[in-house]
Order: C-alpha cells, then sequence, then structure tokens
C-alpha cells in the first residue's frame, strides 16, 4: 500500500514547469506540481482502489493529488455530506470535472445530491447540479421538467457564474440534442444569449456554443 509522502514525491517527480503555466493559465492555483492527464492515470493504474490514500490526497489541496484521488477512490463509501464538501471546496474546474466524472456520477444517491445543490448559490455546487442534470436530460428525462429547465436556463445563464454557466450550457445543448420538441426553442435561446458564440475550438473539436453543437450532434444521429 502507498503512503501519502510516497505517492506525493511520486506525483511532484513528475511535475513540469510548462504544464504548471498552462495549468495556471486555465484557473489552477499554485499548489500544483504540473503533470500531465496521462501521467496521472498511469499512477492511479498502480495503485487501483486505495480509498484512505484517496481521502489523504484530496486534503492536500494539491491540483495532481485530487485529480489522482478522484481515480482511486470509492464513491460508494463516501457520505452525502462528504461529497457535498468536496465538490465545493475546489475551484479548478478540471479537478471538479473529473471528480464530478468519477465520484458524483458513481454516488449512489447522486439523484438526492443533485436536488440538493438545485438552489444553490455556491457555483461548484450549481456546476455540479446543471452537470448531473444534463446527464438526466440525455439519458433519463422521465418526471424532469424539461419547459422549467429552460425557462430557467434562458433567465439565468446570462448572469450565472463561469462555472456554472458551463454545465448549464451543457445542460441546453442537450435538450436541443435529444428531445425534438424543444429543439426549436433550444436553438433559439442559444442565439439569443450568444454565450460561447466565439468560443476558441481547435480544430476538428465541436464548439460549445449551444446551438452549432445541437446541429452537429443532430446531424451525427442522421
Amino acid at each position: 500500500m502507498a503512503t501519502l509522502t510516497e505517492t506525493l514525491a511520486k506525483l511532484e517527480a513528475l511535475g513540469d514547469e510548462k504544464m504548471r503555466a498552462h495549468n495556471k493559465k486555465r484557473g489552477a492555483h499554485d499548489n500544483q506540481y504540473g503533470i500531465k492527464m496521462g501521467d496521472i492515470r498511469k499512477v492511479a493504474d498502480k495503485i487501483k482502489k486505495d480509498h484512505s490514500l484517496a481521502l489523504e490526497l484530496w486534503e492536500t489541496g494539491n491540483v495532481e493529488a485530487r485529480l489522482l484521488a478522484a481515480l482511486i477512490i470509492d464513491p460508494k463509501k463516501l457520505r452525502p455530506e462528504e461529497i457535498d464538501a468536496m465538490v465545493r471546496s475546489e475551484r479548478f474546474t478540471q479537478v471538479a470535472d473529473w471528480f464530478q466524472s468519477y465520484v458524483v456520477k458513481e454516488y449512489p444517491g447522486k439523484e438526492e445530491l443533485r436536488l440538493h445543490w438545485m438552489l444553490s448559490d455556491d457555483p461548484m455546487a450549481a456546476r455540479a447540479y446543471w452537470a448531473l442534470t444534463a446527464g438526466r436530460i440525455a439519458r433519463s428525462p422521465e418526471g424532469l421538467d424539461i419547459e422549467g429547465l429552460l425557462n430557467q436556463i434562458e433567465t439565468e445563464m446570462p448572469t450565472a457564474s463561469p462555472e456554472a454557466q458551463w454545465t448549464m450550457n451543457t445542460a441546453l445543448a442537450y435538450i436541443g440534442i435529444n428531445h425534438p420538441e424543444y429543439r426549436e426553442r433550444a436553438l433559439a435561446i442559444g442565439e439569443r444569449l450568444g454565450i460561447y458564440r466565439d468560443y476558441p475550438v481547435s480544430k476538428g473539436c465541436t464548439s460549445p456554443f449551444a446551438p452549432i453543437w445541437i446541429n452537429e450532434m443532430v446531424k451525427r444521429q442522421g
């Protein structure tokens, strides 16, 4: 079993100044080593699951330690209040999104957490709420008020925090992609708000601007 000290030393040895600068541009704080995502995954592959170590890593507040923690933690062993505190404690979106993908989405009580975060004014809790809501829009929309969600997005997205705005936009796009009866309105909202219209996109990637995103995914559906 790897210890916290050993694991942090291994992470630090993988650090790179260019990656630190890259992370800093994307909003990371100074408590980081600057490690490529693939290298963190390789470390996780060797450790497998280690819940206790994951909790220790998370407590350091270090970017890569938290990314690694998200990969080796056992979501089923966490209490709802632990997940809530962990979500609210991280402001770097790369870490937040890994925690969302590998921990929150795998948590058996995620729907209860989604409802708990629904009215939160904490930007990271709101980001998590909209990410989970987007997942339900795409895969299990039963019981969701899609019309109400569109009303909320149209009203609140322009002034939402940047963290919450990103996943709120995902929810808007998923409505347009997965629910043809609401597609026209989703496209109209996206056009009117114009959020991410000029977002820089690498060649071969789809723009996060909702109308482009929706139309591209619908076209792929055939």
